[in-house]
């Protein structure tokens, strides 16, 4: 048995308790969170900062790990895409390297488990030891070409056939974007995925030309297809910004994860919501400053309640994958966010949109979510930015 106490326990699911107890047994079960004054000091860990449960990372690339430093900053994201598609090959070695690096990264900084993008199954040996759940999400497109889809989606299943994932860990077939996905394709995925009780997740609203697309059949994306001799000749918009696409064509029985929403409105979360009660928003800032050099409006997602996640997307697109630093980044810009939602954001949400909220994502009784030290920092979140975090459990 072990008795961890510091300044402030947030459990998460409740409120913080001041000079709480978190008592686990010796696999990290939480067997109680308690007061300090029901226990005699000398059979504590006394510790100073706060204690919270594991983070939750809800959007990766971890098969991207090696790309590090490759592709600029501050392009926007139809250069960086280009980048990432010209620019992605290198040796097995290289990849499974970076790939255990990474995976080590993200396990001494905190997290517990990972939503992970895979477009090839370079990941999943490491995932197949179990050193944090991981909800695979292979990635389907075919640039709208629905001729492609046949081929797309044999080519993905035949990748999700080789997952095995390890107890605790889950997968399905997602889409990659709504400029990506053909009507065809969107039909593919959700004929094969079980029709509820799984996450999918769909990048979303990342750029202008992504909702100039839909909304008037014009901008950059037409010209980014050309240079990969694709035509967009066929393609009809709707005169709606493109989430109202992945809409028309996902299952809303599923947990979604919408990812980025950088040019999401408060209108565009309300009509997701509308849609269906199992929505989520996986933001990723240093990603989104590192390609678009802009963040969503999180005002937006807190006026309409929405449920957002926090992610670190891939090496190619930021400088580590530490879901702290997403949060002091967040606090730096738009530092209204309170922090116990910042905290909320980063674990008890992310835990529930990968469904992994039986085990992860709080401090209550019967739950292994790891324990975490944040130093350095206030009960208010003050000095946040000077936070560092120490992985107990």
């Amino acid at each position: 048995m072990k008795k961890y106490t510091a300044g402030f326990v947030f459990p998460v699911s409740s409120a913080p308790i001041q000079n709480g107890v978190v008592i686990t047994d010796d696999s990290g079960k939480i067997l109680a969170v308690e007061h300090r004054d029901q226990h005699d000091p000398a059979s504590l860990d006394i510790r100073r900062g706060i204690l919270a449960p594991g983070f939750v990372n809800t959007h990766c690339h971890l098969e991207l790990s090696h790309m590090k430093g490759r592709v600029n900053t501050g392009t926007g994201l139809i250069p960086f895409i280009t980048g990432v598609v010209t620019q992605r090959n290198a040796t097995a070695e290289i990849i499974a390297d970076a790939i255990e690096k990474a995976e080590a990264e993200m396990l001494e900084g905190g997290i517990v488990a990972l939503g992970d993008i895979s477009n090839a199954p370079d990941t999943f040996e490491v995932k197949s030891r179990g050193r944090m759940r991981y909800y695979t999400f292979v990635e389907l497109f075919d640039f709208l070409q629905e001729a492609g889809a046949d081929k797309a989606f044999a080519d993905w299943s035949a990748v999700y056939g080789q997952l095995q994932p390890a107890a605790g860990s889950n997968g399905s077939l997602s889409p990659h974007a709504p400029y990506s996905v053909s009507k065809k394709l969107f039909r593919q995925i959700q004929t094969f995925n079980p029709d509820r009780g799984i996450t999918v997740s769909i990048h979303n609203q990342e750029t202008p030309p992504e909702n100039e697309l839909f909304e008037r059949g014009s901008g950059d994306f037409y010209d980014f297809y050309g240079k990969f001799n694709i035509s967009l000749d066929h393609f009809v918009p709707s005169g709606k910004g493109s989430i109202h696409y992945a809409l028309d064509n996902m299952n809303p029985a599923n947990r979604t994860i919408f990812v980025h929403n950088t040019l999401s409105t408060a209108d565009d979360i309300r009509a997701a919501q509308a849609w269906s009660p199992h929505t989520f928003w996986a933001t990723c800032p240093n990603a989104n400053l590192y390609i678009e050099n802009r963040l969503p409006n999180y005002q937006a997602f807190i006026d309409t309640g929405a449920r957002v996640t926090i992610g670190t997307d891939s090496l190619t697109s930021n400088w580590q994958l530490s879901i702290l630093e997403e949060m002091k980044t967040i606090a730096r810009y738009q530092s209204y966010v309170p922090f116990d939602m910042l905290l909320r954001w980063a674990t008890l949400n992310g835990a529930q949109a990968l469904g992994f909220d039986d085990t992860l994502g709080s401090l209550d009784v019967g739950k292994t979510p790891g324990v975490l030290l944040l130093e350095g920092i206030g009960p208010d979140g003050s000095n946040l930015d000077r936070a560092t975090v120490k992985r107990l459990i």
